[in-house]
């Protein structure tokens, strides 16, 4: 099994779920220049990350990977508690991190690409900081009284820790979002978030 990652990308979510199942795994580091190489591309035309080969079967969508990674080690229970209500739940966050969450965050990253005039695209960034704000606000109320998103440790969890981050870096500004604080610090705290963090070398990111 083979995960190409990119630093500080959503890949992150996969190599944690890898840490924590213990599979057998190779990862290959990548820029943004190599993703558009035309070996990469020729392994996945969207010249993205995350990318997982096992064998002959290639996945290149984050939601998928975690759920693949999963099901290599069932008893975990990284999908729920094994009852159809409880995968469900999972699934749900899951969905609302990979499309609501993240997508939220793509006028942050590259303003341009939504409003091409320079004049604008700050305030399309801005604009997107408070939405994703109020996003944030839906998770925080959701961990007041709760470690996990879901009932216990699930693939969800590492795909809001990523974007934890991302906020934090991308000055979104988390003061006041007390629960998700403490959800991250129990993640930092994690032995196999800290393995892959270190493993991407963001090594400066433990003291978070």
């Amino acid at each position: 099994m083979k995960l190409y990652y990119l630093p500080g990308a959503c890949a992150l979510a996969d190599h944690i779920v890898i840490e924590w199942t213990g599979v057998p795994h190779q990862t290959v580091r990548m820029s943004l220049e190599s993703a558009k190489s035309p070996e990469y591309l020729a392994l996945n035309p969207n010249g993205t990350v995350p990318l997982l080969i096992d064998g002959d079967f290639v996945l290149n969508q984050n939601a998928a990977i975690l759920c693949y990674l999963a099901e290599q080690r069932p008893e975990l229970r990284l999908l729920g508690d094994g009852t159809l209500r409880g995968r469900a739940e999972v699934m749900n966050w899951l969905a609302f991190l990979n499309s609501d969450v993240h997508f939220a965050f793509n006028p942050i990253f590259t303003p341009g690409r939504f409003l091409p005039d320079p004049a604008h695209a700050s305030a399309i960034a801005d604009t997107a900081r408070a939405h994703v704000r109020t996003l944030f606000g839906h998770i925080d109320r959701r961990l007041a009284d709760r470690e996990w998103l879901t009932d216990q440790r699930s693939v969800a969890d590492p795909y809001l820790f990523v974007m934890f981050r991302w906020a934090v870096h991308l000055d979104v500004g988390v003061d006041g979002f007390a629960n998700l604080a403490r959800f991250a610090k129990r993640m930092y705290a994690d032995v196999g978030v800290r393995k892959a963090i270190v493993a991407e070398g963001d090594t400066m990111e433990l003291a978070a």
